[in-house]
């Protein structure tokens, strides 16, 4: 039964690839297609569950070998990337609790797509997304499972931008890709670590070898993978991203931030359990930050009044919970809080529009007590605690303006110099004329044999006796003192300029991204 597993992402993968294909070349679009499409997704992502569900009752029934080794995706010297799947343990389990919610939302997708504009782009990101999220939950390796996170997450960016035309829909996107890139960063420097500490990125002999580490070792491969579980599951200081991606359609968000993809960071810590509880550190960090984000999001959703903000704020709640329970070595409840919470969840967000219908008209619920009598902690909630503000301020904004400084640095002096974007002769011709306008020279007077030099000697030559002409001119035909003087106070007050402004946030901040890489 373990040859199975690798048709549960290929199918989905299959329809995306034909959906793809179709919305490339337009031979489907339009309301006469949607049975097509819709059929084409629904199918295969239902039988992806099936199989996973069969490979799930296998191994409950003692049937797999726990492993399918398909070859080598890579090798280079003792590197070596195989593509291989696991097919015992939390994956399989979650792989088929994952295809059924998935094949849940593929099919009432159906009726509330219907003559959406976008209705055929939606079921070909929703069929990728499936098959990415089978993949990473399956994968046997580190490379397999980030291969089949980073494709979750750019299906996660397509559909919060769903609404592209919208500028809150495609900022909004922007802003949660760029935050989970950190995520993967830190995933990648994991995968590094597991491979220069343990030899090894396959997740089986990885915790295999987690007794044999050394406790250094170990918290830097559990910190890593931590880190990226953190991202990825919305936990602080990364929870704001979470309310962000709700400007995607009800499915996608009961897909992605309700039932599955949310719970893929406390998949990665579960899945890691031996070589988490290497490390006290890393532990301390799941209790510390999970507990932490759970009371957060608790308290801002007190004062949320949009029905989906009030799950999502619900859902960081749980999953902080999850990581605080993996924290404190639950690892059994944690992994039964994953599954209850994914089926809960994504009910919810399914049927938030008919709440909305049917809870039209009702008086609005109060606020809660203790916020009523609170006028502080009511702000503070409202407000989100200000974090996502902060985070712009510390961030966003220097960065922004750090752009801002390397763009006009190469418009205005790059460009200037170079002649860009002209070929590379025109450069060179556009810098001697530069040249020439600035120390007065009639380089383009072809009368003028004199000033004239022939190929890259002469014109060197040309500009170093004008260079020395302008300095004889200028500091000892003109007075030495006068000229001297005004030139010392000009280079003193750049210098005053420059040092106030390398000391803005933005240079800080890319100060420490340099020392940070140069650190690794």
């Amino acid at each position: 039964m373990d040859a199975l597993v690798i048709l549960i992402p290929l199918l989905p993968l299959g329809a995306a690839l034909m959906l793809g294909l179709g919305i490339l070349f337009d031979w489907w679009s339009g309301e006469e297609k949607e049975s097509l499409t819709s059929g084409i997704a629904l199918w295969t992502v239902t039988m992806s569950a099936l199989l996973a569900l069969t490979l799930f009752g296998a191994d409950l029934a003692g049937k797999n070998r726990g492993s399918f080794n398909l070859g080598t995706w890579l090798q280079s010297d003792t590197f070596e990337i195989p593509v291989n799947f696991v097919t015992q343990g939390i994956g399989p389990r979650v792989a088929a609790l994952f295809g059924i919610m998935l094949a849940i939302v593929v099919r009432f997708s159906i009726n509330y797509m219907h003559r959406e504009a976008g209705f055929h782009r939606f079921f070909f990101v929703l069929t990728l997304f499936s098959a990415a999220i089978q993949w990473l939950v399956l994968s046997g390796n580190a490379v397999g499972t980030f291969a089949g996170w980073e494709v979750a997450g750019l299906c996660s960016y397509l559909l919060i931008a769903y609404a592209y035309d919208r500028p809150a829909a495609a900022v909004n996107a922007t802003r949660v890709f760029v935050t989970n890139r950190i995520g993967d960063a830190a995933f990648i420097i994991g995968i590094g670590l597991s491979y220069a500490y343990a030899e090894s990125i396959d997740w089986m002999k990885l915790n295999t070898l987690a007794a044999q580490l050394s406790p250094g070792e170990a918290t830097g491969i559990a910190f890593c993978f931590a880190v990226a579980a953190f991202v990825k599951s919305a936990q602080l200081p990364f929870t704001p991203w979470l309310l962000r991606a709700l400007e995607g359609p009800t499915p996608s968000s009961a897909a992605f931030y309700g039932s599955v993809m949310v719970h893929a960071g406390v998949f990665l810590v579960c899945l890691l359990e031996p070589l988490f509880e290497m490390s006290a550190f890393a532990m301390g960090m799941l209790a510390v930050v999970g507990l932490a984000t759970a009371i957060y999001a608790y308290l801002l959703g007190l004062t949320q009044t949009d029905v989906k903000t009030s799950l999502i704020a619900a859902t960081s709640v749980q999953t902080g919970l999850m990581f605080f329970e993996c924290g404190l070595g639950l690892w059994q409840l944690a992994s039964w809080h994953l599954c209850a919470h994914v089926v809960v969840r994504g009910y919810q967000l399914l049927a938030a529009p008919s709440l909305m219908h049917n809870v039209l008209g009702n008086p609005v619920k109060p606020v809660n007590s203790v916020l009523a009598r609170s006028y502080r902690l009511y702000t503070v909630s409202l407000q989100r605690f200000w974090l996502d503000s902060a985070i712009d301020y510390l961030f966003v904004r220097p960065i922004g303006r750090l752009s801002h400084d390397l763009r006009y640095f190469d418009d205005y002096i790059i460009d200037r110099i170079l002649g860009s974007p002209a070929p590379a002769m025109r450069a060179i011709s556009s810098l001697a004329q530069y040249e020439e306008q600035k120390i007065g020279a009639r380089l383009n007077n072809e009368s003028d044999l004199f000033a004239q030099g022939s190929g890259l000697a002469g014109k060197l030559a040309e500009w170093i006796s004008a260079l020395i002409h302008a300095f004889e001119d200028r500091f000892m035909l003109r007075g030495y003192g006068k000229n001297a003087t005004i030139l010392g106070r000009r280079i003193g007050r750049s210098a005053n300029r420059f040092e106030a402004y390398i000391l803005r946030p933005r240079y800080l901040v890319l100060f420490i991204f340099i020392t940070l890489l140069v650190a690794f």
